[in-house]
């Protein structure tokens, strides 16, 4: 079974890890007894992302003991968003869960999150961050600045201050999975679908042990790919920057000409050297604006997998299993 709806399972639950070893005990322990009490058929899809701890052991051993939990391990590090497009490639619940694995995002919400998506006949069910007390300041500052710039951008539809942590109806998985992008932002993708959405919102926590997967440069090539995937606002700016130019340019033409006039052209080395600095400076950010589009169209036309499975559980257990 390596993707599309199963009847008898009522809700999946994807959790991408990279090196998790350390949080994976404490995962299990507080993700277990809320699957377990929801009364429905379930499974744990957990993603290995080419880890390189003890997370794909640890993961094996659980499974030992926890048949609802599914195992895909990918052939390398594909990166955060590859292995949560794995697994809603191969979830075959009525519902979707997606959860990181460090525990700032609380698994005890996810029964609100069903009843909340049954109830209200809703194909997307949010996890709202509304105290992020936990986070430092700058984390914190780097957030509220992506989030602004990304609802000015890609529309007010993006829910502020909400994560990979959601709730996804059959409907809303299928049409992600029909959609071509290549280097996929989800926290913009869904929001774009339109579809009948709600939110649950929660206090986050510190991450329960190991280091954030996240750092600076991760989050600054998060803002990258949401503006230049989701926007032609780049490329507007580009032409708003060399018309501006243009017509500094055009000021810096009358200035010369006038000093040629007055015999004053030796002073006038300042005003060149600045205007020179001004345009190859408009030039460079113009080209390097081109650039990160002509690489995703450059991507795409490549139309490489994000990622490789090494194995799935899943297939494992049907080849295995007695034929009838």
């Amino acid at each position: 079974m390596t993707g599309g709806a199963d009847p008898a399972i009522e809700l999946s639950v994807v959790v991408p890890m990279f090196n998790e070893a350390e949080a994976l005990p404490a995962l299990v322990s507080r993700l277990r007894p809320v699957l377990e009490g929801l009364g429905a058929p379930y499974e744990l899809v957990a993603v290995d992302d080419g880890s390189t701890d003890a997370t794909g052991e640890l993961l094996a051993a659980f499974r030992l003991g926890w048949p609802e939990l599914r195992v895909i391990g990918l052939r390398r590090n594909s990166g955060h968003q590859a292995a949560l497009t794995a697994g809603l490639d191969r979830a075959a619940g009525a519902y979707v869960v997606s959860l990181d694995a460090d525990l700032q995002d609380p698994p005890e919400k996810i029964p609100e999150m069903l009843a909340l998506a049954r109830a209200e006949g809703l194909d997307i069910v949010y996890g709202i961050r509304a105290d992020r007390a936990s986070d430092t300041g700058f984390k914190r500052w780097t957030a509220g600045l992506y989030y602004r710039l990304v609802r000015r951008l890609a529309g007010p539809s993006v829910p502020a201050q909400a994560g990979d942590f959601r709730l996804l109806s059959r409907a809303a998985v299928e049409a992600l999975k029909a959609l071509p992008d290549q280097q996929r932002v989800y926290r913009l993708l869904v929001p774009w679908l339109g579809f009948p959405s709600g939110r649950v919102t929660y206090e986050r926590a510190p991450r329960t042990a190991g280091r954030s997967k996240y750092p600076l440069g991760r989050m600054i090539r998060l803002a990258v790919d949401s503006v230049t995937g989701f926007s032609a606002a780049p490329l507007r700016l580009a032409t708003w920057l060399g018309g501006f130019a243009f017509l500094v340019c055009l000021g810096l033409m009358v200035y010369t000409l006038s000093a040629h006039v007055l015999d004053h052209t030796v002073p006038g080395w300042t005003s060149l050297f600045t205007g020179v600095l001004f345009i190859g400076a408009v030039q460079l950010i113009c080209v390097g604006l081109l650039g990160e589009y002509v690489a995703r169209i450059y991507t795409a036309l490549q139309n490489r997998p994000t990622y490789f499975v090494g194995h799935d559980t899943a297939e494992q257990a049907e080849q295995t299993a007695p034929r009838r």
